[in-house]
């Protein structure tokens, strides 16, 4: 489940406290009282008592005068389960189990937590916690917690698994007038979690902003859908505790001892489009810049100072942290010239020397403001006997008001400036006390665009079309575990690389020294030769690699010398042979790494950095959550700072970029195709100006029974519903899942509609179709959403697009909304009807309830096809125009 009665838990209109007390320091005392000022229907509940507080006093559930929307129990553990059966059985939509002695308790309080969802699983009541403080919604005076205190109303929503940490966060809140819209504390998760939540507080209208504390997460893939949902329309920030796990230094290859349980929860937040910031004053801090400012087109900071030293503090700052100093165009380096003293700095920072006041201010600033080379503007002043700071405070608020790039200021000081922040702070300009503060807000406004970008950035096409060998790729994996074999074979590893289009070095078994040499002179010189066994996935940790061989009888004579000193010095390392190919010369190629290992939480994760023998001590990796494209790999590539190698330097020739992109698009696809891949090396991955070759590879198995897309914490492209599509006349064209990349083929569509197919289509005037809005359209949820496309022959993104159906569902699939569009050149040939109903087939397949499209009723041509297909026409809202068209899905 998702939000189903989550209204009831977050907004009820009447709670029930079973478990009531007046004994001084209990947890029922203390909740009875917060309740108190509830303006809601409230009930007690107590055998022990008539009267609480003034208030009638119920012996049990069943005796309650009407149903309660929520419930909160602080009864012992054990009596939990047989309160949630009553009150289901009740009615009640939602409890706060805010009892410890679950988890807690090893063996007996996991069975206890299941016979907690047992006892709610027919009635479909939810549960939040158990073992957690409660909840608060400031708003509507309800304070389900045993906080000291209750909250200021607010727009901000904070959840947390730490109970301890709600209650802190609330009186540094008071102290600081911080309002919420919602406090919640989930405990163990036994039902609610994060996922939940997001769902529901993304769609509330009062709440601006969510705010969350993680120490871990259940049900990835519904965490990313919901987090990726909800940061599409208000910021989502997060702390994340446990920051230094160890459990990944035990993976065997590379790659898995790379790829921390933490770093896999930073790259996730990234990818959903979240920020993620390092402790709770960064979670306000971060909060109060994103709901103040307009978001950067990138990371180039220009500084205006009337300080030299302050500006020098904020550079290092700003580099510290991963910006960039912003360049002075020359045109802004003119008019800065004309506007100030000769003595200015005629750099960045822009210095306008000690004595500027409000008037120099402001006319440095709205040049910087112009200047198209600068992403955002950051002002310093600094109190000096000859300027005012309230004055020129005020010329900098007017001068802001003219423009939308994000101005962060600084007014250092104490008491001289303190008049000045006040007004900064009324005009709803960012301001901090230190430089250093206000370059790292200004890096939180960077970094959540560079997050966003990934929900919104129309990726490149493939260069070319792209379909792996999987028969062949399963054949040689269920090969070796028929073996009993861990571990596939350099020689196999590489083949099942080649069965995904990326480039191997050729290479040949042999079983001795004599097969050695006779294999050897079936390549071309020189040599490279590795010894080949099971129990071995780092050969050259012992000394198993000979390289630069120079003709087969070098080879011979070196496979002795391994075989002899494997003997004497590694008895227990069986030898099956040798892996024998051609020495690679490539003199300006990188040295790369690209792999696989999979995450107990979050399943595949993508690996790309700098490769070589001592990858893991040079430690420059990134990580991804799969699947890729082209502009996600190149965020991939571009978080490391081998990346910056890549583009060339000195007498070093750029590689080819797209090459290395395209590998690692290639290999998330192989992890969301092999389920019994769980870790994946290829290093070194050498590139260069004329591609990528891998030299080496390790690839480790194991049984699964799950299918591989649901490995994935976000579900792949499906490509099981690709198929072909024949139209009456003749014509071929390929019914298919819709891509990011096809985002200029749906602009090229929408541009060829007539304007009365646009206002029935998007029911109003539009002359252009937003990139927002054909990004939104285009990069979709795949596990809560589906457009079926209809497009001509040839490579997505370059194809072009006849018709387009979709559907969005709720998060628990009760209902979907469903659309459709077709070119007028494809109309009358039954391609709508086709069409939809492949949707219809879908849903009903995904377990979605019921469809809905809302249809203006002068668009006959859908209502009639609406009406053939089975689905009913009715008012939409009471009124005739437009019509709501509704079919169930699901047999009674």
């Amino acid at each position: 489940m998702s939000i189903r009665n989550l209204h009831s838990l977050l907004k009820p209109r009447s709670v029930a406290l079973v478990g009531a007390s007046d004994t001084p320091g209990t947890v029922g005392r203390v909740l009875a009282r917060n309740l108190l000022a509830f303006s809601g229907e409230l009930y007690f509940i107590n055998p022990k008592h008539s009267m609480l507080f003034g208030r009638n006093c119920w012996k049990d559930v069943a005796s309650l005068p009407a149903t309660p929307d929520l419930a909160v129990i602080c009864t012992p553990a054990a009596t939990a389960p047989d309160l949630i059966r009553a009150l289901g059985e009740r009615g009640t939509h939602a409890a706060i189990v805010v009892s410890a002695g679950f988890g807690e308790l090893g063996t007996a309080g996991v069975a206890l937590q299941q016979a907690l969802l047992e006892a709610a699983g027919s009635s479909t009541l939810r549960i939040v916690g158990p073992n957690c403080i409660g909840m608060l919604n400031p708003p509507a005076a309800l304070n389900a917690s045993f906080t000291r205190d209750p909250a200021l109303p607010g727009s901000l929503a904070f959840l947390t698994q730490s109970g301890a940490l709600l209650t802190s966060v609330l009186d540094w809140s008071r102290s600081r007038g911080i309002g919420y819209s919602h406090l919640i504390s989930l405990g163990d998760m036994a039902d609610v979690d994060f996922g939940d939540l997001l769902d529901y507080l993304a769609t509330d209208t009062d709440t601006q902003a969510i705010l969350m504390y993680i120490e871990g997460i259940r049900q990835a893939r519904k965490f990313m859908s919901a987090a990726r949902a909800a940061a599409r329309v208000k910021p989502v920030i997060v702390v994340k505790g446990g920051r230094h796990a160890e459990g990944a230094r035990a993976a065997a290859t590379h790659t898995g001892a790379m790829a921390g349980a933490d770093r896999v929860y930073d790259a996730a937040i990234r990818r959903a489009g979240m920020l993620r910031v390092p402790n709770l004053g960064a979670l306000f801090g971060a909060t109060n810049i994103l709901t103040l400012a307009e978001l950067p087109r990138g990371k180039r900071l220009a500084i205006l100072t009337n300080g030299g030293g302050m500006g020098v503090l904020a550079t290092d700052a700003l580099l510290d942290r991963g910006g960039q100093l912003a360049e002075l165009s020359a045109q802004a380096r003119a008019q800065l010239d004309a506007c100030l003293p000769r003595t200015w700095s005629h750099n960045n920072p822009v210095d306008v020397v000690g004595d500027a006041d409000g008037a120099r201010y402001a006319a440095a600033l709205e040049i910087m403001l112009e200047d198209p080379d600068m992403d955002a503007v950051l002002a310093l002043y600094c109190p000096t006997g000859v300027s005012e700071p309230e004055e020129v405070a005020g010329a900098v608020i007017e001068t802001a008001r003219r423009s939308r790039k994000p101005l962060l200021t600084s007014w250092i000081g104490g008491n001289a400036v303190l008049g000045a922040r006040q007004q900064l702070t009324r005009a709803r300009l960012p301001n901090y006390e230190t430089p250093e503060s206000a370059v790292q807000a200004f890096m939180y406004l960077a970094d959540y665009r560079r997050n966003q970008e990934m929900l919104t950035q129309t990726p490149a096409s493939l260069p070319q079309a792209f379909a792996p060998d999987t028969g062949r790729a399963r054949t040689l994996i269920a090969h070796a575990l028929a073996e009993g074999r861990e571990w596939l074979t350099e020689i196999e590893s590489k083949q099942l690389l080649e069965c995904y289009g990326i480039a191997t070095v050729a290479t040949r078994f042999a079983a001795d020294p004599a097969e050695a040499a006779q294999r050897a002179r079936e390549l071309p010189p020189p040599y490279v030769l590795k010894i080949v066994s099971p129990q071995l996935s780092h050969k050259s940790e012992i000394g198993g690699v000979r390289l630069d061989l120079a003709d087969a009888g070098a080879v011979a004579e070196a496979a002795e010398q391994l075989r002899t000193r494997l003997a004497a010095q590694h008895p227990d390392v069986k030898l099956l042979g040798y892996a024998v190919q051609s020495m690679v010369r490539r003199p300006h190629a990188r040295e790369l790494i690209a792999g696989i290992s999979t995450d107990s939480q979050f399943g595949p994760v993508l690996l790309f950095g700098q490769g070589g023998t001592a990858a893991e001590v040079i430690g420059d990796t990134a990580l991804a959550l799969p699947p890729l494209n082209l502009h996600l790999a190149g965020m991939l590539m571009d978080e490391t700072r081998v990346s910056r190698l890549l583009a060339g330097y000195r007498d070093h020739p750029p590689v080819d970029r797209e090459a290395v992109a395209l590998t690692l698009v290639k290999l998330a696809q192989l992890a969301g195709e092999l389920a019994e891949v769980v870790e994946l090396d290829i290093n070194p991955l050498l590139a260069d100006p004329s591609g990528v070759i891998a030299l080496d590879a390790r690839v480790r198995l194991a049984d699964s029974s799950q299918p591989a897309d649901r490995r994935l914490a976000i579900r792949p492209y499906p490509r099981e519903l690709e198929r072909d599509f024949a139209l009456a006349d003749g014509r071929k064209l390929r019914l298919r899942p819709i891509l990011p990349e096809d985002e200029d083929m749906i602009q090229a569509l929408f541009k060829q509609l007539t304007p009365m197919e646009i206002y029935m289509r998007f029911h109003g005037n539009m002359k252009i179709l937003e990139h927002t809005l054909a990004a939104r359209l285009t990069q979709i949820d795949y596990d809560r959403e589906m457009a079926l496309v209809l497009a001509r022959p040839g490579v997505p993104g370059k194809a072009g697009i006849c018709a387009v159906t979709r559907l969005a569902a709720d998060p628990d699939f009760e209902r979907a909304e469903f659309s459709l569009l077709v070119h007028h050149d494809y109309t009358g040939q039954g391609v709508g009807t086709r069409l939809l109903q492949a949707l219809i087939d879908y849903a009903r397949a995904h377990g979605i309830g019921e469809l809905f499209g809302i249809v203006l009723r002068e668009n006959a041509v859908m209502l009639n096809l609406c009406r053939r297909l089975g689905f009913r026409v009715q008012p939409q809202g009471g009124q005739p125009d437009p019509a709501c068209v509704t079919m169930s899905l699901r047999l009674n």
